[in-house]
């Protein structure tokens, strides 16, 4: 089965300006018809739907490119499941600080509004 990148773009809610940029990027290589129409195949978009995945996860194009084209070198997944845990982990430690950060601000904020409705309310009396 084959796709064109409207198709692509229209299954994955995205605009065919990020489909051709992945491909810019050396991430899809589709082939082209002689009119010079793109063709993707089942490939193309199972590569799309990984990277789709991995920016949503907040990886880097780079690693998305190294996680997927391990796939490429190691037929049995291994080499790339290896990798997608290694960044996986420090993505989870990022997020991990991230929230923590999150938290420490909002408790700073929490106190600094409880101390303001204090000083209000002595004001107001």
């Amino acid at each position: 089965m084959t796709y064109t990148i409207s198709d692509l773009a229209d299954e994955f809610d995205i605009s065919t300006r990020t489909i051709r940029f992945y491909e810019e990027k050396g991430l899809l290589t589709p082939t082209r018809t002689s009119t010079g129409q793109r063709v993707y195949t089942k490939k193309d978009r199972t590569r799309l739907q990984l990277i789709l995945r991995g920016k949503r996860f907040g990886f880097s194009l780079n690693e998305i490119a190294e996680m997927v084209s391990l796939f490429d070198l190691d037929r049995t997944g291994k080499k790339q499941l290896e990798k997608t845990l290694q960044y996986g982990e420090r993505k989870i430690k990022e997020l991990t600080e991230q929230i923590e950060e999150m938290t420490a601000l909002r408790d700073e904020l929490e106190q600094y509004q409880a101390n303001f409705k204090e000083r209000l309310q002595g004001i107001e009396k």
